[in-house]
């Protein structure tokens, strides 16, 4: 489908940016919205249940109920930032690339715990770090 001479086919302009929103924003924004909640329920699935996870000899122990808590928070950062992202704010793409690194640390930390969960999501990060960072769409 042809554009219009009027139109942008690369996204639309938000209401506070005046930049278009491209397509890896979208989808970074999206996945943001994803990873927050399953986040969320990984760390609320550690508060429930301090002995889920176990990971006897490692540097980084924390207690699990700590871990649960972690995981939240950064899971609620990361679906506000999804959230800035996908409404195009002016804050939404720098929240969102902080949002995904302390997610892809926290979940680097948690290897140990639950590998099959955090590589995943790991990748899921870096993807959302490099859409971020490497799609923008500047002003004329």
């Amino acid at each position: 489908m042809a554009a219009m001479p009027n139109e942008t086919p690369r996204g639309h302009r938000g209401p506070d940016s005046g930049q278009e929103l491209s397509g890896p924003s979208v989808f970074a924004g999206c996945v943001m919205m994803l990873s927050g909640p399953l986040s969320i329920l990984m760390g609320a699935s550690a508060i429930a249940r301090d002995n889920l996870f176990a990971a006897s000899r490692y540097v980084y122990r924390f207690d699990l109920t700590a871990w649960g808590w972690i995981h939240i928070v950064v899971g609620l950062g990361l679906v506000v930032a999804g959230l800035g992202v996908v409404s195009n704010k002016s804050w939404g793409r720098g929240a969102g690339v902080a949002a995904a690194g302390i997610s892809l640390i926290t979940q680097f930390m948690f290897i140990p715990y639950y590998p099959v969960w955090a590589i995943p999501v790991m990748a899921l990060d870096l993807a959302i770090i490099f859409a971020l960072a490497r799609f923008h769409v500047g002003t004329d």
